[in-house]
């Protein structure tokens, strides 16, 4: 045999075997690629529900879009919330300890003061109850430490409310747990709270996307309180949280405590603008007679085209 038909069979042979590889590759299919990372806890499910019904999720970076309502991510703008602990048992006395990562990923250090704190911090379950509002002190490394007493077992949504000296005012979000039975809330509050001998009544309607009258009016024994004392330099303060996914809205009164035109109660009003239509849930803070009570209501928030049957 001549040189030439050597390799002329020898070129025939390696282009055989590449076939036969390509074939049994098709047959086998592509080499298998990672499959798509699972959303994190802190970054999926009730953390990614976006803006209303638009489903806007974190961004590829992990953190959450800049219009999406508060509280649904633990990061945002180079911000993160991190606890050092997330199970807590039920009706032991405990101590919450977290910091607040920036940017640089160093905690940071610096906050300025917003009604009359550093931090508030909002514990509560997953289905409304056990409302808390919280003030932590921060050690020099920044870390934030609170005692933290949860008074039965299930999921629990804490809310980190604060404004970082030379960056955005934020709410961040983090679930914690409290192993244990879990007996779910089998009532909603409505439109008037009793806390011990106080009543409170709501007065007003929500409408997603505008800015929404609300009036709280105090009344102790049926009795008008008209000396309602200030609270956080305010004489109270309204959470809002969309039920399901516990969309964060924290709410400050018209007029402020000295202004010489905001009264001291009976009625406290507030403007509030919710993201979307849905149930929500608000607890109002307000102090009286040397003690802070929390008052608690449902309300729905009905776009404007649905009301009277359009």
């Amino acid at each position: 045999m001549t040189t030439a038909s050597k390799l002329t069979g020898y070129l025939a042979a390696l282009l055989v075997l590449a076939g036969g590889a390509y074939a049994a590759g098709s047959l086998l299919g592509a080499p298998p690629t990672a499959p798509a990372a699972a959303p994190s806890h802190e970054s999926a499910g009730h953390e990614s529900a976006g803006h209303g019904s638009t489903g806007h999720g974190v961004d590829g970076s992990g953190e959450a879009p800049a219009d999406q309502p508060k509280g649904l991510a633990s990061a945002m703008d180079g911000y993160r919330f991190v606890p050092a602990d997330r199970a807590f048992a039920p009706g032991a006395p405990g101590q919450f300890s977290f910091r607040i990562d920036g940017p640089d990923g160093a905690p940071v250090t610096r906050f300025e003061v917003e009604h009359d704190k550093l931090m508030h911090l909002i514990v509560v379950r997953r289905d409304g109850a056990a409302y808390q509002h919280l003030h932590p002190e921060m050690a020099p490394d920044g870390t934030w430490r609170v005692p933290l007493t949860v008074p039965a077992g299930g999921s629990y949504r804490a809310f980190a409310d604060f404004a970082p000296t030379g960056g955005p005012a934020l709410t961040l979000g983090t679930d914690l747990e409290a192993p244990g039975d879990y007996a779910p809330a089998t009532t909603r509050p409505g439109r008037t709270a009793q806390v011990a001998d106080y009543q409170v009544e709501l007065a007003g309607e929500l409408v997603p996307g505008q800015s929404s009258p609300l009036t709280l009016t105090v009344r102790r024994g049926g009795v008008p309180v008209r000396d309602l004392q200030p609270y956080l330099a305010a004489y109270g303060h309204l959470v809002a949280l969309r039920e399901g996914d516990l969309a964060y809205l924290h709410v400050h009164p018209d007029g402020s405590p000295g202004d010489g035109r905001t009264a001291a109660g009976p009625e406290i009003r507030f403007f509030a603008e919710v993201p979307s239509a849905g149930n929500y849930r608000l607890y109002l803070d307000f102090q009286h007679d040397g003690g802070v009570r929390t008052a608690e209501f449902s309300l729905s928030a009905v776009a404007t085209h649905q009301h009277g049957g359009a």
